[in-house]
């Protein structure tokens, strides 16, 4: 239904201005590939992966320790074990929050950082237009079939990697 309305735009768009200029962009592409946002993905690579490694020997020490506790569990006393229980569970509950925080964190950083691209990119692109007479650019995933020549994807990388190469993180 959304491609439909779209195609029917475009022809009465087209019908009323034969001279209009209609481009598309993929700006996850651009995201993905600009060199600002090859450092932001390899930043969010880096610290992801030294949390992973961080978590993975906090989350082996809770699992030497409920071995540890398990092996007990026959020698202690019933309340004795179950306070201990209830310590290490308070423990991995605690552990767990932080855990979520941290990573609720990195993903707010990366949006951020996103969003400070795209406010870098806006005028980048509203400039491209500005020069080329272009009347309206469209997000590429909205296309169904297009000519190549009118994807200038490649345009706004290379306008965006000359005015930024990354961000201060």
């Amino acid at each position: 239904m959304k491609n439909c309305f779209l195609g029917i735009v475009f022809f009465l768009f087209g019908s009323f201005y034969t001279y209009a200029q209609i481009v598309y962009i993929d700006v996850n592409y651009i995201l993905n590939n600009s060199e600002v946002g090859k450092s932001l993905n390899i930043y969010i690579k880096k610290t992801r992966d030294e949390n992973i490694i961080s978590f993975k020997e906090i989350e082996d020490k809770f699992i030497k320790k409920e071995k540890e506790l398990l092996a007990q569990k026959n020698i202690l006393k019933k309340e004795e074990f179950d306070e201990k229980f209830k310590i290490l569970s308070n423990e991995i509950n605690i552990y767990n929050a932080e855990k979520k925080t941290s990573l609720n964190k990195l993903n707010k950083f990366k949006l951020d950082n996103t969003k400070k691209i795209l406010e870098i990119l806006n005028p980048i692109i509203t400039n491209y237009v500005d020069k080329n007479s272009i009347s309206l650019v469209i997000p590429k995933k909205n296309i169904i079939v297009g000519k190549k020549n009118l994807d200038i994807t490649d345009e706004i990388v290379k306008l965006l990697n000359d005015k930024v190469q990354s961000l201060d993180f």
